[in-house]
């Protein structure tokens, strides 16, 4: 028992270090917070971290690069911020943090596009929330006001607005997409895709019952969503050595009843008396009932031989 109680205890503490490395891991933020910018345009790059404000940078993957660090090139390095003071077509691509310590820790990466044409769709940078409205803006270069533009979704049209504006109201995971517009006599927009995420008190309570959920379910389903596949693994083989432990020393328990089992049959059977008989009232019975249906045979049977 002693040695059960101390491995659940190095599994938990095991457990508990997945979640802390895990649960609160490092955010990409961009500012101005959209995925589309003109050419010549300046953004900041930021790599937000509770536990760990330094120690992080930036890096990308564009047409011309691959994994190139911010400051090696291109933008500039300021602690675990990387400011670009104007962007070029040709740095479009992938950007997210990642540790300077040579670990393997990173944030999920975004998709940033710099537009060569006139216009721009104005979109959230990073995943929705489920249940959530979104507004579309559809941006002219050079522009002092809002113009009517057109709105496509994975190439479909979905709507004119003259404000240049469309609102996805109460968005699902049917509403994700790649997403554009285009305003007359300027030009269509690069897409840009709306990944939704599902809110997690929606899924609770469409699983639970109609009342609301008990206090911490949230926080729990959190930390079960966080355990990486290293945590699972080791848990799974830790909980199948257990089981096996339990089992040979089951066996072990019933091995030694078994045999005292037959220790105390065997005196039983030798400690009958002799005298004892079997009940003949039963056989002799028996006998007697059968004898009315032998006669009757007998009878049909001389009776057959006689015709």
């Amino acid at each position: 028992m002693k040695e059960t109680q101390q491995s659940l205890l190095l599994c938990l503490s095991f457990l508990l270090g997945c979640r802390i490395n895990r649960v609160l891991p490092v955010h990409l933020t961009v500012s101005p917070s959209r995925s589309q910018f003109f050419e010549g345009e300046p953004v900041t790059l930021i790599c937000e971290d509770e536990n760990r404000p330094d120690g992080w940078t930036v890096r990308r993957n564009t047409t011309l690069e691959s994994r190139k660090r911010c400051g090696d090139g291109w933008g500039k390095l300021n602690g675990s911020t990387c400011n670009i003071s104007s962007l070029y077509k040709h740095e479009t691509g992938l950007y997210w943090c990642e540790s300077m310590s040579g670990s393997s820790s990173s944030s999920s990466s975004i998709q940033l596009s710099v537009s060569g044409g006139s216009v721009i769709l104005q979109s959230p940078v990073l995943p929705v929330m489920e249940g959530d409205d979104v507004t579309l803006s559809c941006r002219a270069e050079n522009s002092t006001h809002n113009l009517p533009a057109a709105f496509y979704k994975d190439g479909s049209f979905i709507g004119d607005e003259t404000t240049g504006n469309k609102i996805l109201n109460s968005v699902k995971k049917s509403d994700e997409g790649l997403y554009k517009c285009n305003i007359s006599r300027h030009g269509e927009s690069p897409s840009s895709r709306i990944s939704v995420k599902e809110n997690p008190t929606t899924s609770t309570s469409t699983s639970s019952s109609p009342s609301s959920p008990p206090p911490g379910s949230s926080s729990l389903h959190s930390i079960l969503l966080s355990l990486g596949s290293s945590c699972v693994v080791f848990l799974l083989v830790l909980l199948v050595l257990l089981v096996k432990r339990r089992r040979h020393k089951t066996k072990a328990d019933k091995g030694d009843d078994v045999t005292y089992s037959d220790v105390q049959i065997t005196q039983l059977h030798q400690q009958r008396p002799k005298d004892v008989r079997p009940d003949t009232n039963i056989i002799y019975s028996s006998l007697r009932s059968a004898e009315p249906l032998s006669w009757f045979w007998r009878q049909s049977h001389s009776a057959l031989s006689s015709c």
